[in-house]
């Protein structure tokens, strides 16, 4: 019989939920254990998602620098930057250990919590046997459990997909070689980013969606304007496919001979259509890690995605097992994780009823430009009230845009139309990431438009798009000067 370990808050996953959740347990004097199931401590973050992907988009903008200079004043050589690509990979490997280390590994020791290793999977209520991995065969269980598992790439169902080989946003962190070019399948934050990144370092990209624009899931003008911003930079987007199949193939190397390649078949309004590449880069979108982790045995229950069923305080089917982060589903988000996680905790010891807020949770594609959205769209709040105030200006209207020579973009405000609050601000530009903030405040708050106005604005700042959009609301903003209130 195996000797079972006994804890208050056992955590089956690794990443920001399960960290958040034992840093509000320390405050409770609880004491916790991590069955740490797939990656490394810490999880997608910082493993293989916003670390590493940021890093690297960083490193594809400073790359590609040179071919965007906008300025008279400034003049480069013929010469190309040269790419490194496995130097990049080596970087982005030692970012992310330090990182791992400092904020999850010493972290996980400062709140004394203990760690095993391996695949874990629920045996019976609250207890949690490791099954594969360095701590196999230990029981550990705990007066309440917290699911956090996370989420993985999912691949399409398109036929012949099964039998090519692809890269995802997980499997490219370990190539030291790159193509000369890719396929793109997927036109969400994954897709875009990864394209962005491939493309500055020397990669043919081609992407291909499904619906009639990319990021289908935000505003309707976001995905259309980055889509404009992708094909003045070089990035062919295809929208529109239906994909019929994937294969290998012969595909043209640029220097007059063939190679072994993929191919990939779609139809666009009626026509064949055939796009070749080097290889394959699918981005789309992500399942929860439910598969094989004992929920029925503990009467758990998940939904046709494969998402643990949870209630608005985090606790599922099981009254002493909780759930949070990208397990839960939608929105996928680790600032969303560690929320979660955190009042998962509060919930089960101290029945605090705590909820999220998700309108006014705010979403970011870290391309260049940034898209940036938060709060209800034109198109949501049309169905909803049959009408809709809105307004959008151009960021080569805004003076800081003009000065620094970089116009991509545009800002877009939803308000109520009897009450003038603020319900969704929607954008594209540089620094959007930056900009959302003050805007999640105003969905969050119910600000109305004149609260923005009447809030003084440094100037010149991006920011300022947001202050022009709800003056758009009260005034011909074409007709005014810089620092007009």
């Amino acid at each position: 019989m195996p000797e079972t370990h006994s804890y208050d808050l056992v955590i089956l996953g690794g990443g920001a939920a399960a960290f958040a959740a034992i840093t509000e347990a320390d405050r409770r004097g609880l004491s916790t254990a991590m069955v740490n199931t797939g990656l490394p401590l810490g999880g997608t973050c910082v493993n293989v998602g916003c670390v590493p992907s940021k890093h690297l988009l960083a490193m594809a903008e400073t790359a590609s620098g040179p071919a965007h200079n906008p300025f008279d004043g400034v003049e480069y050589s013929d010469d190309e930057p040269s790419i490194d690509w496995p130097a990049a990979i080596d970087e982005k490997d030692r970012l992310v250990e330090q990182l791992r280390h400092e904020n999850y590994v010493s972290v996980a020791e400062h709140f004394e919590t203990d760690i095993y290793e391996g695949f874990g999977r629920l045996v019976e209520d609250t207890t949690i046997e490791v099954v594969d991995g360095a701590d196999e065969g230990a029981h550990i269980t705990g007066e309440k459990v917290l699911i956090a598992t996370g989420s993985s790439p999912v691949a399409a169902p398109i036929e012949g997909l099964a039998n090519v080989d692809y890269e995802t946003s997980e499997t490219i962190l370990e190539r030291r070689n790159l193509p000369e070019s890719f396929i793109v399948l997927g036109g969400g934050y994954v897709a875009l980013e990864w394209g962005q990144i491939l493309h500055r370092v020397g990669v043919d990209i081609t992407i291909l969606q499904r619906s009639d624009r990319v990021l289908s899931e935000m505003e309707g003008q976001l995905g259309r304007e980055i889509q404009r911003c992708f094909r003045d930079e070089g990035i062919d987007v295809v929208t529109g496919n239906h994909f019929e199949r994937v294969r290998t193939g012969a595909v043209d190397d640029g220097h007059g001979t063939s190679e072994e390649g993929v191919v990939v078949e779609t139809t666009m309004d009626g026509t064949d259509q055939q796009f070749t590449a080097e290889e394959l880069f699918v981005a789309t979108g992500i399942q929860p890690n439910t598969e094989d982790i004992g929920l029925d045995t503990v009467g758990i229950e998940t939904n046709d995605c494969g998402a643990v069923v949870v209630d608005e305080h985090f606790q599922t089917t099981n009254p002493d097992i909780y759930a949070a982060g990208d397990v839960i589903g939608e929105p996928e988000l680790e600032t969303v994780a560690a929320k979660e996680g955190n009042h998962a905790v509060k919930n089960a010891f101290g029945n605090e009823q705590v909820t999220i807020d998700y309108h006014a949770v705010p979403a970011v594609v870290f391309t260049s430009p940034e898209v940036a959205s938060v709060g209800t769209t034109e198109l949501e709040y049309m169905d909803e009230h049959g009408t809709c105030t809105c307004r959008t200006v151009q960021m080569d209207d805004v003076p800081k845009a003009k000065a620094v020579k970089d116009t991509r973009g545009l800002l877009q405000v939803v308000k109520h139309h009897e009450t003038d609050e603020i319900v969704g601000v929607h954008m594209v530009g540089p620094r959007a990431a930056d900009m959302i903030p003050e805007a999640t405040l105003a969905v969050k708050f119910g600000l109305t438009i004149d609260d923005i106005i009447d809030t003084i604005h440094p100037f010149p700042t991006f920011s300022e798009a947001f202050k022009h959009a709800c003056q758009a609301f009260r005034r011909d903003t074409s007709k005014m000067s810089c620092c007009i209130e």
